[in-house]
């Protein structure tokens, strides 16, 4: 299947280009970035419909504190028990009410959105809230299962629907829960954490970063300005050469660029990047994709993930700032990489990529 599925990707994702403008790193003449298709969302919506509901394999992550709290996955998260890992079902469900909000007539539509329904339940999710309130409990998926908690909430405000408005009245407590912890944390924290996994700071900021601002909450946005400023702004002369790592799916260096973009005026933002990273401001600038030897392997299939958050990174700040267009068709570059690997794949990168290809692909 996943052959036969590799032509038909190419030549969609080839039609993303617009017209017969080659795809070159070093000519970003009329390249654009990347988009999602109808068709390619019919494809990758199978992806999160197939693992919503599947419960094993399952890494739960728990801190376990005596025998009383031994529960299967679907006992401890009525929610977000599916897709191996809970980060993994929440950005799930962010997946279908993105393509769904895309494409309101998706194939599947009808069944995305009783699975939301069903999900999203007002129950299921004060249940889920309730589970961060032990004293060990707010320490589970922070940041990253928590700055994808934010982005669903995002999607769901600015999704102009009356099942939207549902979903979010539902999703409430546990969004007011996740930023609670953020706030609580953030201050807290001396000092950034620069891996290329789910712990890293910068990712965590950035999608926080984006909740803020588009719930208007000038408080949260605050503190994520100064934190960023905290951790960042003194940074220079950073090394791409440095990565990536064996298990990436995040690039340390280019998620510090995204949010400083996000946080800092134009100037200084760019004074920043050129002492940062003054390889980027090269229109010469190019970037090999991180390639994965074994896809059924869970953790070298990050670099798959790695292709598609370096890319949405480097569409975002192109998009802010088109001055930085040269860096399209390198982000182009490590999409065209790794899409083809998406359908038919192991279950170690099903479960979780078509997310990441998402994000990159709607920016």
């Amino acid at each position: 299947m996943k052959y036969l599925l590799i032509p038909f990707l190419m030549l969609a994702f080839a039609g993303c280009q617009s017209g017969k403008q080659p795809v070159n790193e070093k000519n970003s003449v009329a390249v654009r970035p990347l988009h999602l298709t109808r068709q390619e969302a019919e494809k990758l919506v199978k992806l999160p419909l197939k693992c919503i509901h599947k419960e094993y394999p399952n890494k739960p992550g728990e801190v376990l504190t005596s025998d009383k709290d031994l529960k299967t996955p679907r006992q401890m998260h009525p929610c977000f028990y599916g897709c191996f890992d809970w980060h993994s079902s929440v950005h799930g469900h962010w997946s279908l009410v993105k393509l769904l909000k895309v494409f309101p007539d998706l194939k599947e539509a009808d069944t995305i959105r009783a699975v939301l329904q069903e999900q999203i339940s007002k129950e299921n999710i004060l249940r889920e809230a309730a589970y961060f309130k032990p004293p060990l409990n707010h320490l589970f998926e922070r940041t990253y299962g928590w700055a994808w908690l934010l982005k669903l909430a995002a999607e769901l405000h600015t999704w102009h629907t009356p099942l939207a408005r549902k979903l979010e009245s539902n999703l409430q407590p546990l969004t007011d829960t996740i930023v609670a912890l953020y706030k609580n944390y953030l201050p807290r924290l001396h000092y950034p954490i620069r891996v290329g996994t789910h712990t890293n700071t910068a990712f965590g900021l950035s999608f926080a970063m984006d909740y803020a601002k588009t719930v208007h909450d000038t408080a949260f946005e605050q503190i994520i300005i100064k934190r960023a400023k905290d951790f960042y702004l003194k940074d220079s002369a950073y090394s791409l050469r440095w990565e990536p790592s064996g298990y990436d799916f995040l690039s340390p260096g280019l998620e510090e660029v995204d949010i400083m973009r996000k946080v800092l005026p134009e100037k200084t933002f760019k004074h920043w990047l050129k002492v940062f990273l003054p390889r980027l401001m090269n229109k010469d600038f190019t970037l090999a994709p991180g390639i994965v030897s074994d896809r059924k392997d869970g953790t070298l299939v990050h670099l798959d993930g790695l292709n598609f958050s370096r890319a949405w990174c480097l569409y975002g700040l192109a998009k802010q700032y088109p001055e930085f267009d040269y860096l399209i068709p390198v982000a182009n570059r490590q999409m065209k990489f790794s899409l083809p690997n998406l359908l038919g794949d192991s279950y170690m990168g099903g479960h979780w990529l078509a997310s990441f290809a998402i994000n990159a692909l709607t920016q």
